[in-house]
């Protein structure tokens, strides 16, 4: 039996509380979780390493368009990752402009961790949620 190449995921979120949340979600066996509160960490991270999965906040600190740009550079550098952004700020313009940038899916927060889970799912990521789901319980 041969052993699969660990799934890697890219978190951009700078509410440590959200970006926490997260990567417990996908601290699971199967999964290499890589973690930036912002910008220039994600950029850092985006040049060392590719991604199956980009999870990123659209606002970024000071920086109102951080998501858009981590979409940019994640589109030349991480090319086959899906890419899921997240927003407290939903707006028309910039749903269209993450789909340009191939963002799959733009989900208003709050998020349901189950939503992200089966998006990541859907694309072979194992999460804690599938995990915890598969007993019956919610959680």
């Amino acid at each position: 039996m041969s052993q699969e190449k660990p799934k890697s995921i890219l978190i951009v979120e700078d509410e440590s509380s959200i970006r926490d949340i997260l990567v417990e979600l996908f601290d699971v066996e199967g999964c290499e979780v890589t973690s930036a509160p912002f910008l220039n960490e994600a950029v850092t991270a985006l040049r060392t390493q590719r991604f199956d999965l980009i999870i990123t906040d659209l606002r970024l600190g000071a920086k109102r368009d951080g998501g858009l740009q981590v979409m940019a550079l994640a589109g030349m550098l991480s090319p086959d990752a899906t890419v899921l952004v997240l927003t407290a700020y939903p707006d028309d313009a910039v749903r269209q402009a993450s789909h340009r940038l191939g963002a799959l899916h733009f989900l208003e927060k709050p998020v349901d961790l189950g939503t992200i889970a089966a998006h990541a799912a859907a694309i072979g990521v194992n999460s804690a949620y599938a995990t915890a789901g598969s007993t019956g319980k919610s959680g």
